[in-house]
């Protein structure tokens, strides 16, 4: 087990939150029902739009020198500028939730904190999800997105691409679509314990069973089942750890922590990129476990750290 306080209070916390068991629909209900406590942090505002033909939630900080265009406040705050929102980095957040659960309240503070950090606009689309709409909806309407905000004047120089969890993956496969479609590029892409390989047949998955809180072989493999639906899990765009090349791809911030179970995806991910010639960045937090930037700082300190790197990287890229 780990030694990391914060992880063995989530080990707690998790085992009594119905979120690790149960059906895919109880624990999508159990996600939901967990993120109501989770608010934008203060010092966002949160608007709500469409993108590429999805519902999309918009976070800001407050004091960004740019106004959020076609959208409707959710707090009954509109922006009164009249900057370009264009002129200002966007990201695209594509969240986790193994392509079954998620949406925007479960990922809304944790993409709050990145746009603080990170000075920027957070997207999150809706994407449709699992088992209702199995592969490939969720490429898509990620695809869809990105398209939608190239065409109405973003410059891909301003835009980032990231993904946890499932999210990670999708952010991939999303970049592949993009890249075999002679799409522009954006300007970098963020990967948080990226989901890559839907076989669930890394070495690790022997060496880390029992340490990861969050996941299990057996609840990947179920997800995986009724996200594919038949397709073959080997699919690039299912599993980019299976792409031929990841050549012409953004440079890329890869974040995983060292009891994880996807920490095999992640580190494969990042050999695959560095074989494509593209610059990456990974870190690999020790005694740390999946996706733990979507946690508070309070349980996990390190969220806050990871998240400033990662901010950090954006800000790079996208300035």
């Amino acid at each position: 087990m780990s030694t990391h306080p914060g992880v063995e209070l989530l080990r707690q916390l998790l085992a009594d939150s119905g979120l690790t068991t149960g059906t895919l629909l109880e624990r999508r209900a159990a996600m939901e029902a967990g993120a109501a406590g989770s608010p934008a942090p203060a010092g966002t505002t949160v608007t709500v739009g469409e993108l590429g033909g999805r519902p999309v939630e918009w976070i800001k900080p407050d004091d960004l020198d740019a106004a959020t265009d076609n959208t409707t406040a959710t707090d009954n705050t509109t922006a009164t500028d009249n900057t370009d929102p264009r002129a200002t980095p966007v990201v695209l957040h594509l969240h986790g939730g193994g392509y079954c659960m998620g949406g925007h309240d479960t990922h809304r503070a944790f993409a709050g904190r990145m746009a603080l950090d990170a000075r920027a606009r957070v997207a999150v689309p809706d994407y449709r999800l699992a088992p209702e709409h199995p592969f490939p909806a969720a490429i898509d309407d990620a695809v869809a997105a990105y398209r939608d905000l190239v065409a109405t004047g973003h410059d891909p120089a301003k835009l980032a691409i990231s993904g946890d969890s499932a999210g990670g993956g999708l952010a991939v496969a999303t970049l592949l679509s993009l890249r075999d479609a002679g799409d522009p590029m954006p300007a970098a892409a963020v990967l948080i314990s990226p989901w890559a390989d839907l076989t669930q047949s890394a070495e690790c998955y022997e060496r880390l069973d029992g340490l990861d809180p969050l996941l299990t072989k057996d609840g990947l493999d179920e997800m995986a089942e009724a996200y594919l639906a038949g397709t073959d899990p080997r699919d690039p765009r299912a599993s980019p750890l299976f792409a031929p090349s990841l050549k012409g791809l953004p440079p890329l911030c890869i974040e995983v922590g060292d009891q994880e179970l996807l920490l095999d995806d992640a580190t494969g991910l990042a050999a695959l990129a560095r074989r494509g010639g593209i610059d990456v960045s990974l870190t690999v937090w020790p005694d740390l476990t999946h996706d733990f930037q979507i946690f508070p700082a309070e349980i996990i300190p390190e969220s806050d750290q990871s998240i400033a790197a990662i901010s950090r990287f954006l800000w790079k890229h996208l300035n």
